[in-house]
């Protein structure tokens, strides 16, 4: 069991229903699933997406897929089918491997780091954070990256208010700035 899931299921639930009032265990929140994913534009190459692909490959522990446009859009030079993107559902045990990852390796490595903002909450308990460099992943060897590459995380939890979702993440030891 990854050390984040033990912390979840033994000190972080328990703790959260007290504090949120909660009585019944079903509607503690917690976290469901992490998407991360980029956009690449298309004036990179070609070989960009199997670039981005390997590296969220290695950043994950799991296989991303490459998204495709929906939408025809004249003014980014766009049509359905193109490839746009490259992004990876973590659920279960690889979620929280991840999360334990991304707090305690990656964003102590980023520079002037003072914690992640709290404006990313969506209104529904789901947070957003963007990292601009992929480099802070230690699984990521910077020496080979060929182009810059940023990454979104979404952290999609089960919290109905972004109250209870920010005090989910907090216990998960998620270190929230000014």
């Amino acid at each position: 069991m990854p050390d984040m899931k033990k912390k979840y299921t033994e000190e972080v639930r328990s703790a959260l229903a007290a504090k949120l009032g909660i009585t019944n265990v079903m509607q503690i929140p917690k976290l469901s699933k992490i998407v991360i994913s980029t956009g690449i534009s298309s004036s990179m190459e070609r070989d960009a997406f199997a670039e981005a692909k390997k590296h969220i490959g290695a950043m994950a522990g799991q296989e991303p897929v490459i998204t495709k446009a929906k939408k025809n859009v004249a003014n980014f030079k766009l049509r359905v089918g193109m490839n746009v993107g490259v992004m990876v559902t973590l659920r279960g045990n690889r979620m929280y491997e991840f999360l334990d990852r991304f707090v305690h390796n990656a964003l102590p490595r980023i520079r002037d780091f003072r914690g992640v903002p709290r404006k990313g909450f969506d209104g529904v308990g789901n947070y957003n954070i963007g990292i601009s460099d992929l480099s802070v992943f230690t699984e990521v060897d910077a020496d080979k990256l060929k182009y810059p590459l940023g990454v979104n995380i979404t952290m999609v939890t089960t919290a109905k208010t972004d109250d209870a979702a920010r005090e989910l993440l907090t216990m998960m030891e998620v270190p929230f700035g000014e």
